[in-house]
This record gives structure tokens, sequence and C-alpha cells, in this order.
């Protein structure tokens, strides 16, 4: 099972879904004759063009996003809809909407991303047992109510009701990044991140926001399969076992990420062993630095110094 990056410094950063969101021109699909759920207030199967309609309604419910195909059939909507209407569901054909699938970087299904507040976080590959999925559901909404996305879904009702729970404003500087991360201009999010962090050396959130952004600009115009067979082939080399982490780590898989860069290190010089640092560093700031997989590449990292 994936490693979840559940933090309130993810929802600064994360796979830009502005294309989706324009692509919204018709409304939640009727029932499909096919095999494919049957939509609903709570749960709904919804494809490229009304993904844009799910996008929103992250915005004041968070919506858990399975992803299936052929033979392989979603299972999460008893599970999602006990929860009363806090949560919504998505279901997605992965073959048949390849540009939603593309844009959460999934590799094999099923698979199962959160929407929160319009930013999506990566849950699960393959499906668990409910009781850990319940789990991590739990963990969603902890996130969302930090967030100030508290509404309800009435049951038999198509629109959510908006909790009395303003959020509140970005810093100028975290906006201006954020909205800049919404257009898809990594650079100019950086940009403003930077400006943030020279302001105040200790904004732990411009910190982490530029350590996402980043990644988000490291991670454009890549091909996960090249940069893997990449990382295959040559174990030992720095770049290519970097761009792999890259990789991990924006899936979820922040145990894989911190292994491969902290089993590199030794091989390396001091350059070598400066930029992993770097990086694990960055990684430091994206999933937490209390985070307990943190804490423990942490004091191995240390060990490895010393």
């Amino acid at each position: 099972m994936a490693d979840p990056i559940l933090s309130g410094s993810a929802l600064r950063g994360a796979v830009d879904l502005s294309g989706l969101v324009r692509a919204a021109q018709t409304p939640t699909p009727a029932p499909r004759s096919d095999g494919a759920p049957v939509s609903s207030a709570i749960v709904r199967d919804v494809d490229e063009a009304s993904f844009g309609d799910i996008v929103e309604l992250s915005r004041t419910v968070p919506v858990i996003v399975e992803f299936y195909a052929d033979g392989i059939a979603p299972v999460l909507g008893p599970v999602v809809a006990s929860y009363g209407g806090r949560l919504a569901l998505a279901t997605v054909d992965g073959n048949g909407s390849p540009q939603v699938a593309q844009a959460f970087q999934i590799q094999q299904v099923p698979a199962v991303v959160a929407l929160v507040g319009g930013r999506p976080l990566p849950l699960f590959v393959g499906m668990p047992s409910e009781a850990e999925v319940r789990q991590v559901l739990d963990q969603v909404l902890e996130l969302a109510e930090q967030n100030g996305i508290v509404g309800v879904i009435p049951a038999g009702e198509g629109e959510p009701v908006e909790a009395e729970v303003a959020e509140p404003p970005l810093p100028p500087l975290h906006q201006e990044a954020y909205d800049a991360i919404s257009d898809g201009d990594y650079a100019a999010a950086a940009s403003a991140y930077r400006t943030a962090i020279a302001q105040n050396p200790r904004d732990q959130l411009a910190v982490a926001g530029l350590a996402q952004v980043s990644l988000l600009q490291r991670l454009e115009g890549l091909v996960a399969a090249e940069v893997r067979a990449a990382a295959a082939a040559a174990p030992d080399d720095r770049d290519a076992q970097l761009a792999v982490a890259d990789l991990d780590l924006s899936g979820g898989h922040v145990d894989d990420a911190f292994a491969r860069l902290l089993r590199v290190f030794p091989s390396h010089d001091a350059e070598g062993k400066a930029a992993i640092r770097t990086r694990l560093l960055d990684y430091f700031e994206i999933v937490g630095t209390d985070d307990p997989r943190t804490v423990a590449a942490r004091r191995a990292l240390t060990t490895l110094l010393y």
C-alpha cells in the first residue's frame, strides 16, 4: 500500500488539475449500461468532461477518487456512503479517461487518491482491508477539517451544504504562489516562495511550498517508465536515483524515496553527498518534519553523516 502524504503543506503544491477543470463542459453523467457505477449524490462515476465538477466539489467536501478498469469494479461506495455525506466518491474508468489517470500519475488500478480543496493526495494502490481504508479516510477528514473543508452532502441531494467556517486567507506571497501553481506556472510560484523566505526565514510553509514546487518543476516533461528504466540500469548514478526518488515521492511512496537516497548516499563523493542530502531535506519538508517517516530517515541520514 502506498503511503499517503497527509500534511497541511501538501495542499499548497501538487499535480496541477487546472486543465481538467477547464475541460468540464457537461454535468455529472447519467447511469451507464456498461456495468459502470450508478451516480448518486455521494457516489458518482465521472469522466474527463465532468471531472472538473468533482474538483470544485472537493472545495466543500473531501472527494475520494477510485480508479477502476474492465474486470476491476469499484468497491468503495458503501464505505464512503457510511460517512454520512462528509465524504464523496468519484469513480473513474482509468482506461476510458486517460487524461484523468495521467494527471494523477496512475500506473495501475485499482488506485485511490483524495481531492481536498482541489489538491490531490495519493492514498493507496491496490485495495487494503476495510479497516485500513477507514483509517486513511479518517485522516483525510482530519486534514480537510484543518483546512476548513467541512461541508456535508445531504442524503438524496446533489449539492453539498457548506458549513459556516471561513477559510483563513493566505499571506499575500503564499496566495501569489498558490495562484501560480493553479496556473501551472511553477517558476513564478517558486519566486514567490523565495521572496517569502527572504522576508521571513522562519516561514516553514514557504519552505515546504518551495520544496514542493521544485519537485513539480523537476517532474515536468518526464516519462515515468524512462526514468525508472534509467535508474534500474544505473543503480549508483546519482542523478538517475534522484529522478526516480522524485517519482516515488510524488506517487506517495515516501519510504521508497527515502530508502533509495539513503542507500546510494555512502557511495558518492562530497559533491554527490551534498546533492543527495539537499534533496532529502527537501523531502522532509514536503512530507512534514514531524512525520514518523521523516524522523526515521533524518536519524538514518545523521548516522551516515557522522
